[in-house]
């Protein structure tokens, strides 16, 4: 009679072998190979509790979200927090994440919620602290320093909470599970038990998420399968601006995005970002170029600056800061060959204002046209921005939102807005260099 064979899986990637391994052999992943062996048995049907009902007989409910308290958490959760909800913000360490949870306890517990806020990092007297300096304190906000699982949920019964905090689930352990905090295994048990408390009592429960050094969060890819939102807490330590994106929302959309700014009394949002990612200097300096993102719902104008230097290294440097550096690599290429821009002797530095960082290909035109205005040291007029994708031939497209984009640049104050009018780089490039020029006589031809 044959022995049944035993197979091993990767949690992560779905990677078999015939004996356990500490390291997956594909996804390089330690700690996440598994005992996939099919059961012997044969598994028998059971009666269940509660039949199989139409989709027409089930009534439509519809989902009631309450607020939190703070309008930029609410426009990227869709409009609050929903009852038995999971929500998962992950973010770099020291962006504030604490802080940000410990404002969304608060504004709960002011509204009348009972918050339970479970802390297995720091002590309650520490997170205490935190609150008193940013003016958190609360009598119906409960405090708890605990990393065992079912430590937390007696803590859970006892207070029976609105909302529940965990900070954060990657420092929390489970008993019936072998190995250490933070290991596969563990996040999945500790996940997996929260959210089905989170779904059997209806109660909303936010856990954090620590990331690993290229910004993925910690922990097997199931734990973003298993929750209901996924949030991103993004922004530069060396700058007070904060962004919040949704990566994954069943409530509502994906592309909305909070803008929030840390001050020495906690975190403030910033309700009105238009001004945020300008420069305050109101002469034309060469360089520079002023474009309209659309992030979710909302326009704004973003500043790029660009700075070439004639390069003393056989490999020229392409540093970019809050844009694709791929992107740029492909606009310097599109530059030389289709505008006659000899850059590939020179350094390339871009960057954004204000720590913003912008991905969508509507922002080609005007990193474009801030890099010929830095390698023919013209500036281009304050009130003139620029909207559009290029090609690889040297074609705008229109950018999606584009009529959205030049009423909101309008409004703005911004009286020239290049677009898609000018089908090609060269054309655009003379419009430009018009607009900065008293007559047309002395614009580079290109």
């Amino acid at each position: 009679m044959a022995r049944p064979t035993t197979q091993f899986r990767c949690t992560e990637c779905g990677w078999t072998s015939v004996k356990w391994v500490g390291r997956c052999g594909e996804c390089q992943q330690w700690n996440t190979v598994v005992d996939a062996t099919a059961p012997s048995g044969r598994v028998t049907a059971t009666a269940p509790l509660r039949g199989a009902m139409a989709i027409t007989e089930i009534g439509a409910e519809s989902v009631a979200n309450w607020p939190s308290g703070i309008a930029e958490f609410d426009r990227v959760l869709g409009g609050g927090i929903v009852p038995g909800a999971a929500i998962l913000l992950s973010g770099e360490p020291g962006v504030g994440k604490s802080t940000l949870l410990l404002e969304v306890a608060s504004r709960a517990a002011a509204s009348g919620q009972r918050v339970l806020y479970v802390s297995a990092e720091e002590s309650v007297s520490q997170v205490r602290l935190r609150a008193e300096r940013t003016g958190a304190l609360q009598p119906s906000l409960y405090l708890a320093a605990e990393t065992d699982l079912a430590t937390i949920l007696g803590q859970i019964d006892q207070v029976s909470p609105q909302l529940v905090i965990v900070d954060s689930v990657q420092t929390v352990s489970s008993g019936l599970t072998d190995g250490l905090a933070g290991g596969p295994s563990q996040v999945r048990e500790v996940a997996s038990t929260l959210i089905r408390v989170s779904k059997d009592r209806n109660l909303p429960v936010l856990l954090v998420g620590h990331v690993t050094k290229d910004g993925t969060i910690a922990g097997p890819r199931l734990l973003e399968h298993l929750v209901d939102v996924v949030l991103q807490f993004e922004g530069d330590r060396q700058t007070s601006l904060r962004f919040v994106r949704a990566h994954k929302n069943r409530f509502g959309p994906t592309d909305e995005v909070g803008c929030f700014e840390m001050t020495g009394d906690g975190i403030a949002e910033v309700a009105d970002p238009s001004g945020l990612f300008l420069s305050r200097a109101r002469t034309p300096t060469s360089g520079t170029c002023v474009t309209v993102a659309v992030e979710g719902r909302r326009a704004l104008p973003v500043e790029v600056q660009a700075l070439i230097v004639k390069s003393q290294a056989p490999q020229p440097r392409r540093v970019v800061n809050g844009v694709d550096g791929s992107r740029v690599a492909m606009l310097l290429a599109v530059l030389e060959r289709r505008a006659g821009m000899p850059l590939s002797g020179y350094d390339v530095y871009v960057s954004t204002v204000g720590g913003i960082r912008i991905t969508e290909p509507g922002a080609d035109l005007a990193i474009a046209l801030a890099i010929a205005s830095a390698f023919k040291d013209k500036a281009f007029p304050v009130t003139q921005a620029a909207i559009g994708e290029i090609s690889l031939a040297g074609e705008i497209r229109p950018a999606s939102n584009a009529k959205q984009r030049s009423a909101e640049g309008k409004r703005l104050g911004f009286s020239t807005v290049i677009d898609s009018e000018a089908i090609h780089l060269r054309e655009a490039l003379r419009l430009a260099f018009a607009s900065s020029t008293a007559d047309r006589v002395d614009v580079p031809e290109f």
